[in-house]
């Protein structure tokens, strides 16, 4: 007959269980998912650190209690648990169920008999509440870096002539354009912040990522997917420092020096240009094809080619490795940027199917 010790060492048993398993799950998302050292190592070391905690006696103790196939709680279902998740959820129910069998760790950690720290596991919760909450983030991120690629379309406020920056937008993602960058060197910061209002409006219906160049605060007050800063702007460091985790930092550069340091920054992207010579932005300095070349050996970071591309240039763009290319005149200097943002799609999509 089993004593009224027994159910107290079945319950740490399978709540251990519960935490080592739930811990893995999270632990192979940062090192698959993420390739992330740090986050990996926190998780495992909380694994681990859970083995630790429990001295040889105890856990031979809790092996003789263990009754797997008289726990009526095994194989229950709860009404309406879902059967498939996506990666947020699984993350989400991985990181809870950890949570709460922690949570029951301290209650039972309080017995003197089981020689259990409960301090030890209610750091270990509030530990694992910002871990969670930053690999969700991370991603997030991910998934949105993810669809940077091909035709990238900055409308540039100064290139409109006049035109409505939400129409050539909507005239770009009409085209088929994913990713829409904002650049707004003319007007004030309200009406800077309105239009992004609006374009981030526009995009977030249409599933297209929104990104604000050189502004943080717009950025950040129109909730955009992500910011892209140049050398002369905000630093990168200090981007990634006050940008929200899930959003995407861009930095320009034009050379492996430029490309190593943002990386190293904190930068999710490079906007690597000029690669021919722009009207767009006169002082910039053309890099040429190769750097693309050059950057992608020593950085891996995707690229967004800037600078000069066009209808008859910008296959050799992707030809050169580029994962995306920036446009701006080829697109906002069109009579029709519908038809334009098209064109350009096609050529990209036939470049890239070789």
């Amino acid at each position: 007959m089993k004593s009224t010790h027994d159910y107290k060492l079945r319950i740490i048993d399978a709540n251990l269980n519960r935490i080592g398993e739930g811990l893995r799950v999270l632990e192979e998302y940062a090192r698959l998912a993420l390739n992330d050292d740090r986050m990996t190592r926190l998780l495992k070391n909380m694994r681990h650190h859970l083995i630790r905690n429990v001295n040889p006696a105890l856990q031979l103790k809790l092996l003789k209690a263990r009754d797997a196939a008289g726990d009526v709680g095994a194989g229950m279902k709860v009404v309406g648990e879902k059967n498939q998740r996506n990666t947020v959820e699984t993350i989400v129910a991985n990181a809870r169920r950890v949570q709460e069998s922690f949570r029951v760790m301290e209650e039972m950690a309080k017995a003197p008999e089981l020689d259990l720290e409960t301090e030890n596991y209610e750091k270990e919760r509030f530990d694992l509440y910002t871990i969670e909450k930053e690999l969700i983030s991370k991603l997030l991120r991910k998934e949105k870096l993810e669809r940077l690629t091909g035709l990238y379309v900055i409308i540039d406020v100064e290139s409109l002539q006049g035109r409505s920056p939400l129409d050539a937008a909507a005239a770009a993602i009409r085209g088929g354009v994913k990713v829409i960058q904002l650049r707004d060197k003319k007007d004030s910061r309200l009406v800077f912040y309105d239009t992004a209002i609006a374009l981030k409006r526009l995009c977030a219906e249409q599933d297209v990522l929104f990104i604000v160049n050189d502004s943080l605060e717009v950025a950040l007050a129109a909730d955009a997917d992500g910011l892209n800063v140049g050398q002369q702007d905000l630093p990168v460091a200090e981007a990634r420092r006050f940008l929200p985790i899930d959003k995407l930092l861009g930095a320009s550069a034009g050379t492996t020096g430029e490309a190593r340091a943002a990386w190293a920054a904190g930068a999710d992207y490079l906007g690597v240009g000029a690669i021919y010579t722009t009207a767009t932005k006169v002082d910039a300095g053309v890099v040429g094809l190769g750097t693309i070349n050059r950057i992608k050996q020593k950085v891996d970071l995707p690229i967004v080619a800037i600078g000069g591309i066009n209808k008859g240039n910008i296959s050799d763009v992707i030809e050169a490795g580029a994962d995306a290319a920036a446009v701006i005149s080829a697109v906002m200097g069109a009579g029709d940027i519908e038809k334009a943002t098209r064109e350009l799609i096609k050529i990209i999509e036939r470049e890239k199917r070789g």
